[in-house]
């Protein structure tokens, strides 16, 4: 007799780089296939992007502004992705029903949130790459990088800080249940304001600017537009290398928080068990 052949078994490093392709896929496959979230994904924040640009160009503020309006509405793409597909998604799993699998599973939650932030990012840098392209021939925005290397850097440290956060925040949001809602709704305005997102945060002043450094966007915004602008170091917050070193220490923060925090939520939940159930 024939047997068919048993599945084969990944544990350690295998299991954790399937795990992230696994929950990789579908976020990305799933964009791809829907047209019509990809248009209303470009559309809508390009919306924002327009207003501003004509407010700026409409009271007669320098031509770098536009620029930086561009960079910030491709920039709002990441900010709502970790927002709502990072920080709220483990409570929604829950929700739904899917958490008590995911504790369960072999796979750590650390691996399902990485893969969450790949494909979420993947999706999203396509959003943003249009936004750039679009504003830019709309606007006739003129970039002048003086390193491309020190852009790319940035914009990667940046990344990673910030899903770093986002996987440190949605364990904190599953411990607050229904709050999570709430909070993700609040944050979403202030975080446009502070973190500089249609306007250099120089102006918001220094220890305003400081404060809000907490939040990666804040400095990767001001960094890629001092290195993308002739004028830009004119309006930048901090000094870019002084800022890559705050991006760098943040996502090395941010991960290892991350890290301790989903170690902390799978304990309660196979201990107490009151993570995975819903309490009406």
């Amino acid at each position: 007799m024939f047997q068919l052949a048993s599945p084969k078994k990944s544990s350690g490093l295998g299991l954790f780089l399937r795990t992230i392709n696994g929950r990789s896929y579908p976020r990305v496959v799933g964009m791809l296939r829907e047209k019509t979230w990809l248009f209303f994904d470009i559309f809508l924040p390009l919306l924002s992007v327009v207003a501003f640009a004509l407010m700026y160009k409409a009271i007669g503020a320098p031509q770098e502004y536009l620029g930086f309006v561009v960079i910030g509405g491709a920039m709002t793409s990441f900010w709502m992705n970790v927002l709502w597909a990072m920080s709220s998604q483990l409570y929604w799993e829950k929700e739904t029903g899917n958490l008590p699998l995911y504790i369960l599973s072999p796979a750590s939650l650390m691996a399902i949130l990485l893969g969450m932030a790949v494909g979420g990012l993947f999706s999203t840098l396509l959003r943003a790459v249009a936004i750039i392209i679009l504003g830019s021939l709309i606007f006739n925005v003129t970039y002048v990088v003086s390193s491309l290397t020190q852009l790319l850097l940035v914009f990667f440290l940046c990344m990673g800080a910030l899903y770093g956060l986002g996987m440190m925040t949605a364990s904190i949001f599953l411990l607050l249940s229904r709050e999570a809602w709430h909070i993700a709704n609040l944050a979403s305005e202030p975080i446009y304001l502070v973190s500089g997102m249609y306007f250099p945060v120089k102006n918001l002043g220094f220890w305003t600017g400081a404060f809000a450094s907490a939040i990666p966007l804040t400095l990767g915004l001001d960094a890629m537009r001092q290195i993308s602008f002739a004028n830009g170091p004119l309006l930048g917050f901090l000094n870019v290398k002084v800022e890559i070193a705050i991006l760098a220490a943040l996502f090395i923060i941010y991960t290892l928080c991350s890290f301790f925090m989903i170690k902390h939520i799978e304990r309660l939940a196979i201990r107490e068990g009151r993570i995975t159930e819903n309490k009406r």
